[in-house]
């Protein structure tokens, strides 16, 4: 998988669907009553979101959590992974664990999420550890990915001087 990740094909295919499914959150941000639930960190107001939407408003944001919310911790988890891994050389691997914990924590509370919107349980607490522990991930995966980045512009201009 990791052979994987790091081509320069699949990177940029990764960065691209991220933007698309970033994009995609809002064009049905009104249709889920204008805010996600991936967005607090508080219990209760994330209770209060569930609670204060439709019927109609819960079944969208359900399934966008089930389908955006899962292919989006994919695309950028994979992307800065991907770019950890392919301009760290050896220490690639260990420089991708944060983007690869974010996937696992963002699918974590997108099930907590769509638990709750469904009504099938209300375990809502989890959110108060899960949503910071992935944007905490987030941005440090983000930050080893600008890394990166710096590193492969560095190379690239190396290889032009040669």
């Amino acid at each position: 998988m990791t052979q994987f990740l790091k081509r320069t094909p699949v990177i940029w295919t990764l960065f691209v669907l991220m933007l698309a499914i970033g994009a995609g959150f809002g064009v049905f941000k009104e249709a889920v009553g204008g805010t996600y639930l991936d967005m607090s960190s508080s219990a209760v107001q994330a209770r209060e979101i569930v609670a204060g939407i439709t019927a109609e408003q819960r079944d969208v944001h359900f399934w966008v959590t089930v389908l955006l919310d899962t292919a989006y911790p994919l695309a950028y988890g994979g992307f800065l992974a991907g770019m950890a891994l392919r301009f760290f050389g050896s220490l690639g691997t260990a420089a991708a664990m944060p983007a690869f914990a974010t996937i696992i924590v963002d699918l974590t509370e997108n099930t907590v999420q769509a638990l709750a919107l469904k009504g099938s349980a209300d375990v809502l607490d989890a959110k108060e550890w899960l949503t910071p522990l992935k944007f905490g991930l987030f941005f440090l995966a983000a930050a080893i990915a600008l890394v990166a980045l710096i590193i492969a512009i560095v190379n690239l201009f190396r290889r032009k001087q040669a």
